[in-house]
C-alpha cells in the first residue's frame, strides 16, 4: 500500500509519557494541563481492532475533525488549544504527529457516548424490527430500512473500554450516570450538531445518517467537545444521489468493511482478521471521498 504519509498502527513517542491507546487514538501526557492526541491507521468494527492500517486514516480523521471543530465552534466549545503538535514532541518524531495530531485540553471525559440519529439503520433498525423503538424512544409504524425519521433522536450509549461491546440506554439511565441537567444538555447539544452538520453535509452531497459525539467538562463544569467530529469513523455518511430507503445504503464510512465481515464468517471476536488489500485500500479511498466532499 503506498501514500504519501506513512502507515502508523500504533505511535511510539518517547517524549512524553503514554497515557493511553484507544480504539484508534493514542494519548499522551504533555503537561498537567494539555494531552497530545495521536489519531493512528487503525480502524476497529465490531469493537474489535484491526490489525490492518487503513492508508491515510489518521491524517483523514485528524483534518475532518478539524474542520468541523472550527466550523460548529459556536455551538458549544470544544478541547483544541491551537497548540502545534510538533511543538512539543522530540524532532525525531515530529513525522509521526504531522497532520495527524492535536493537542488539547486536559478534561474529565463523561462516561457515555452522545449519539444523533435522523435515520433508521444500524443497531438502531435491529431494535425498531423487534421492539418498534431506538434506545426507548417509540418510532411510528411501518419504516422501512435507512428511512428518515420524523425527527433526529437522541439515543446515547455507555462507552465500552477496546475490546468490550459499547451498550445503547434511554435517557433516563443517561441522567442516572451525568446528572439530569447535564444530560439534557448533553442531549440538546448533540441535537443541535447534528442538525447543523446534517444541513452542510447534504448540500455537499452527502447524507449524514447517524453520528456519535464525545464530551467532557472543564474545572468550571462547562461542557467540552472532545475526542472527534463528524468522522467516517464515528458517522455513517451517505451518498444523496443514490440513497433509495428499503436496502443499505452506499456509505463513505466503515459499512464497506462491515459488509465484507459480515460475508467473511468471523465471529465478530478478537483477534481480527488481516485485511485484504481491496478492503484497506476501499476503505481508505471511501474515507478520502468523505473528507473531499465536505472540504472541497
Amino acid at each position: 500500500m503506498q501514500t504519501s504519509y506513512p502507515a502508523i498502527l500504533e505511535s511510539d513517542i518517547r517524549s512524553l509519557p503514554l497515557l493511553a491507546r484507544g480504539k484508534v487514538r493514542d494519548v499522551y501526557a504533555v503537561d498537567e494541563q494539555h494531552l497530545l492526541l495521536v489519531t493512528t491507521d487503525r480502524l476497529s468494527a465490531f469493537d474489535v481492532v484491526f490489525p490492518t492500517p487503513i492508508p491515510g486514516k489518521g491524517r483523514i480523521l485528524n483534518t475532518l475533525s478539524n474542520f468541523w471543530f472550527e466550523k460548529l465552534g459556536h455551538l458549544v466549545p470544544n478541547h483544541l488549544t491551537g497548540i502545534d503538535p510538533e511543538s512539543v514532541v522530540a524532532e525525531r518524531e515530529r513525522d509521526q504527529v504531522r497532520d495527524r495530531a492535536v493537542v488539547v485540553r486536559r478534561l474529565k471525559a463523561l462516561p457515555l457516548e452522545a449519539v444523533a440519529r435522523g435515520y433508521l439503520e444500524g443497531s438502531g433498525w435491529k431494535e425498531y424490527q423487534d421492539h418498534g423503538t431506538v434506545c426507548g424512544i417509540t418510532l411510528p409504524a411501518g419504516l422501512v430500512r435507512a428511512d428518515r425519521l420524523p425527527q433526529p433522536i437522541f439515543t446515547p450509549a455507555t462507552k465500552a473500554a477496546v475490546g468490550d461491546h459499547d451498550e445503547n440506554i434511554d435517557f433516563a439511565r443517561a441522567c442516572a450516570l451525568v446528572g439530569t441537567a447535564l444530560a439534557t444538555q448533553v442531549r440538546d447539544t448533540t441535537l443541535a450538531l447534528y442538525e447543523a452538520a446534517a444541513e452542510f453535509a447534504l448540500g455537499r452531497g452527502i447524507i449524514i445518517a447517524d453520528t456519535k459525539f464525545e464530551f467532557g467538562t472543564d474545572a468550571q463544569g462547562d461542557l467540552v467537545w472532545i475526542d472527534e467530529a463528524l468522522t467516517p469513523d464515528s458517522s455513517r455518511f451517505w451518498p444523496r444521489a443514490s440513497y433509495r430507503p428499503g436496502s443499505s445504503p452506499e456509505s463513505f464510512d466503515k459499512q464497506f468493511l462491515r459488509n465484507w465481515l459480515e460475508a467473511s464468517g468471523w465471529d465478530k471476536q478478537p483477534p481480527a482478521p488481516a485485511l485484504p488489500d481491496e478492503i484497506a485500500l476501499g476503505t481508505a479511498a471511501r474515507y478520502q471521498e468523505a473528507l473531499d466532499r465536505l472540504t472541497a
